[in-house]
């Protein structure tokens, strides 16, 4: 029951970290390509959707939180019913949007500032 419950988060987090770059595609596509340009762009483009996958997978398949099923506990035992399945899939898919929305704002923010860089850069430029 657990290396389901194992499995079944796993792919949860796959695929919420799967829609999440695909929803955000565009915008990543769009900042980079303004801020280093389409030929490092490509690169930076598959590192962060690389990056969107392991943050939201290892933010909603929480190992340690699923290590209580299989420690055994004889004085409190831990039941794994369709009440906690549910339980632990919200937790996987709340942890996964929690994980990658932080990392995006992360991105965003720098992405943010080197944007503000660039356009101080082509500023001079313009005037000449």
């Amino acid at each position: 029951m657990f290396v389901s419950l194992l499995l079944a988060t796993l792919v949860l987090a796959a695929f919420c970290s799967f829609l999440i770059a695909y929803f955000f595609r565009g915008s990543i596509d769009r900042t980079l390509d303004r801020i280093v340009g389409s030929e490092f762009g490509a690169a930076w483009k598959r590192y962060l959707t690389f990056a969107i996958y392991v943050v939201g997978i290892s933010g909603g398949v929480r190992v340690w939180d699923l290590e209580k099923y299989i420690t055994p506990d004889p004085e409190n035992p831990i039941i794994l019913n369709a009440d906690r399945w549910i339980l632990e899939l919200y937790r996987t898919l709340i942890g996964t949007i929690q994980g990658v929305a932080w990392m995006l704002l992360v991105f965003f923010a720098f992405a943010l500032v080197a944007y503000v860089i660039v356009r101080r850069g082509e500023k001079p430029a313009a005037d000449a």
